[in-house]
């Protein structure tokens, strides 16, 4: 008997041992066949998440923020004990003494998950195994995938010591409304660091992990609190917290940003703009959407945020006046619900849902408002944010409307969204009344930059980001009119013309594909022989023409395409009036080289960007500053600055053509501009005048202003580039100088003065004094010839045709240029299709 029970147990032993190493044996199969081809844990050591890249200005403060991933990376020894905690409880009970898998927690995640019928659910993945699977497996549910994910669990264990795994899997995980990692979260949630959470907000955070879209704060708000009350009583059974604290924080409410408890990080932050938003339409091009958006990249722009504002305001105050001198009201073409008027909570509700836009700041804010009540003699309004409590009264009078067509009830109905402003006395800032008021239909761009460097100060592309992000500035084709004829006569004294060469303007035919074009002056007149300064001060149409015909339209294409104004302006007359299309920002980038002499300037938005290491992978500014590094420079010496800048155009060219240009802003188009230092300049008004322009400078700022509608068509008869745009550049140029000031143009060397009559081109003697006299720059060795005057490359004697038709068999000649080469200039002009070009 006791033989067959030995017998017995010995083959029960036996099957046991033998089944044990059949076990081992296949699960040793098993691992080994799974663990062959797995990712290498290695490639977690060069850990580089996406991460925000930022922008800021020259102090420091951040402008905008981009991202895919709003990730903030934290090394481990930055983020509290407290935080750890929190996600040890909730995720992994036992990670810091495990080896990558919890065979005792799977087991209590089981046993609490039937004792509680499901109300308390933990993940059974050990924090190590979601690292796995987070970073080097894909997110599948399969057998498969968990053996490997147990694999690479063990290996990284041995690797890698809990702090730098815990760092990956904080800064790694998803936590819901875009936040990835924990430091991004605690902005979103509560607009804290991380080293300011309370236990119950960091328990919050652990909650998340598990059901990041399903426990809003605000939609799911009874099973965020009890997940985070959960996490809460892991954090005190496990010792991380004292009964004190979990008793006082888990009888909290959840208050969050979501719920308008806390204000939102982003508050702290200026709402979006065209400019920032060219910085990353940019960089995007230039680095890659990938690395601009998830490169953590570090961006210095050159924004000056005082002048920015003045910018957006110049313009934004003309698009309004234009507007408002329509007489016409539009609105927003926004309602809400009628039914939600009766209640406050609804209609405030309705109207934050609203797409208007909120980034005006014009005179004061613009504020979003529906239409409460219509009366006869004032209108009852709701505005957004505001309470009504009498010392403001939330109506608009009838004497507010006068500007328009119709009354309160042509105009407005209960409903309807509307923007409203504060009205304020100019000298204390009182309140008046609160007054309606319209984006605009009518739109433009302004842009400023150094004539030096090419930093832009400020760039405005539309009334309002917000309303359309369309950037005007840098994105819109449009026509520069007779803002391009400075391009015409650059070409010219480059050619061996000068200020008081004598260009006749008397009538012109030319004969196109499309039929005969007579162009015209703006007045419809003609002015007879007339100096070259006089031409471009008036903006004399027809000697533009005949100046083009004169030295080539070939030429004058290799000019403008050298300052970046084009990259292939076609050979046509009607061009050397503006015609062909380019933007604003080109125009800006090519009036900066008259200004600085012309010398080639790159415009840019940024002037420097860091990777994510702190290491400079763009800076914009290559000039070389030969004793800034000494510790001090004697008394009175500035830092010597070598500058390798390409010269596009002879220095005395620029100058004599920046001082025909101060006669524009003197006595000529823009003598409306009034300003403290000298300014240069030129106006732009097209065909039927569906756009506007002037460009201008001082010594030291280049600053440009287009308006016109985005469907072009007229603006109006009386509609001109000086008396629209004039008054932006202005207004930008006032603040401008009052912070970087501004000197006479300087004169280079090689320039010779004579006294001129700038009626007639004629010489004066050297005492000469007069409002007829002006003292022209002549190249020094360079004998000016006087009382010749120039038809389309004849010389004209006292006999003047009335009409002289272009194209004929006249000759070409050879003329020394201001760089010392031969250029040939004459009839060259080509004819194709004619397109509307500039007038004034």
């Amino acid at each position: 008997m006791l033989r067959f029970i030995m017998s017995f147990f010995g083959g029960i032993f036996s099957m046991l041992t033998l089944g044990l190493a059949m076990g081992a044996l296949t699960l040793g199969a098993i691992f080994y066949v799974y663990g062959r081809d797995l990712p290498s844990y290695e490639t977690l050591a060069q850990y580089t998440p996406p991460t925000i890249s930022r922008v800021y200005d020259g102090e420091g403060n951040i402008l905008d923020e981009f991202a895919s991933e709003r990730r903030l990376f934290t090394p481990a020894e930055e983020i509290p004990d407290l935080v750890k905690h929190a996600f040890v409880s909730a995720e992994d009970q036992n990670f810091y003494v495990h080896s990558g898998f919890d065979l005792k927690g799977i087991a209590a995640a089981g046993v609490e998950a039937v004792r509680s019928r499901g109300a308390d659910i933990r993940g059974a993945s050990t924090i190590t195994q979601q690292v796995m699977k987070n970073f080097l497996l894909d997110g599948s549910r399969t057998l498969e995938r968990k053996i490997k994910e147990l694999i690479l669990a063990v290996r990284i264990e041995g690797a890698m010591d809990k702090e730098r795994i815990l760092e990956l899997y904080l800064n790694e995980i998803f936590l819901g409304q875009n936040s990835y990692g924990v430091t991004a979260a605690a902005q979103t949630y509560f607009n804290k660091p991380l080293a300011q959470l309370e236990p119950g907000e960091a328990a919050y955070l652990a909650a998340l992990a598990q059901r990041p879209g399903n426990l809003h704060p605000v939609r799911q708000y009874a099973d965020a609190v009890n997940r985070r009350n959960y996490v809460l009583r892991r954090m005190w059974e496990d010792g991380y917290i004292d009964e004190a604290a979990y008793q006082r924080d888990r009888g909290r409410t959840l208050d969050t940003v979501q719920s308008g408890d806390m204000e939102s990080f982003r508050a702290a932050l200026p709402p979006r703009d065209y400019f920032t938003d060219e910085v990353r339409r940019q960089l995007s091009a230039e680095f890659g959407e990938d690395e601009f958006f998830g490169g953590g990249l570090s961006i210095r722009a050159t924004l000056d945020k005082e002048l920015q504002i003045e910018a957006a305001h110049a313009l934004q105050r003309a698009l309004e006046q234009y507007d408002r001198g329509l007489g016409r009201w539009r609105g927003t073409g926004k309602t809400i619900p009628v039914e939600t008027l009766g209640d406050e909570i609804a209609w405030r509700k309705a109207l934050s849902e609203v797409d208007v836009p909120r980034d005006v700041t014009l005179e004061s804010p613009w504020y979003p408002a529906v239409v409460i009540e219509v009366g006869d003699s004032q209108m009852r309004l709701g505005i957004e944010g505001l309470a009504d409590d009498g010392s403001e009264p939330h109506v608009v009078p009838r004497d507010d409307i006068s500007w328009m067509q119709g009354g309160f009830a042509d105009n407005f109905a209960p409903g309807d969204v509307v923007l409203v402003r504060r009205m304020i006395t100019d000298d204390s800032g009182d309140f008046i009344r609160w007054t309606l008021r319209q984006t605009p239909r009518v739109q433009g761009g302004f842009m400023a930059m150094d004539v030096n460097t090419g930093r832009v100060l400020a760039m405005q592309g539309g009334f309002s980001y917000q309303d359309s992000v369309f950037n005007r500035a840098t994105q819109a084709m449009r026509q520069p009119g007779s803002s391009f004829k400075p391009f015409v006569y650059a070409t010219a004294l480059d050619s061996g013309y000068t200020p008081a060469t004598i260009i006749v303007d008397a009538p012109i035919e030319i004969n196109t594909p499309q039929g005969m074009w007579r162009p015209q002056n703006a007045s419809n007149k003609f002015y007879g022989p007339t100096p070259l300064r006089t031409g471009i001060e008036q903006s004399r149409n027809i000697m533009t023409i005949r100046l083009a015909q004169e030295v080539g339209m070939d030429t004058i294409a290799d000019y403008a395409e050298k300052f970046g104004v084009y990259e292939d302006l076609g050979p046509y007359l009607s061009n050397a009036l503006g015609a062909q299309e380019t933007t604003l920002f080109k125009m800006v980038a090519a009036y900066a080289m008259f200004a600085n002499g012309g010398e080639r300037v790159e415009p840019t938005l940024v002037d420097r960007v860091q990777d994510r290491y702190g290491n400079t992978v763009y800076r914009h500014d290559q000039r070389n500053c030969v004793d800034c590094g000494l510790a001090a420079l004697p008394t009175g010496e500035a830092p010597t600055i070598q500058s390798n800048r390409e010269r596009i155009m002879n220095a005395v060219t620029a100058y004599q053509l920046t001082s025909m240009m101060e006669g524009v802003v003197k006595r000529g188009t823009a003598r409306g501009v009034n300003l403290p230092v000298p300014i240069a300049g030129k106006t732009g008004t097209t065909n039927d005048a569906k756009d506007v322009w002037f460009v201008g400078f001082s010594s030291n700022i280049v600053a440009g202003c287009y308006i016109g509608y985005d469907n072009p068509r007229s603006l109006g008869s009386g509609a001109s580039g000086g008396g629209i745009c004039g008054p932006v550049f202005e207004s930008f140029m006032s603040t401008a100088i009052k912070r970087f000031g501004g000197t006479e143009f300087p004169v280079p060397d090689e320039c010779q003065f004579i006294k001129i009559d700038r009626f007639s081109g004629a010489r004066l003697p050297d005492g000469a004094a007069g409002d007829n006299v002006i003292s022209e720059c002549f190249r020094i060795g360079e004998e000016p010839l006087f009382g010749v005057a120039f038809d389309g490359g004849f010389k004209m004697s006292g006999d003047l045709p009335l009409y002289e038709e272009a194209g004929g068999n006249k000759p070409a000649k050879k003329v020394t240029t201001s760089t010392g080469n031969t250029a040939t200039v004459g009839p060259k002009a080509s004819f194709g299709t004619l397109s509307s070009g500039g007038l004034y």
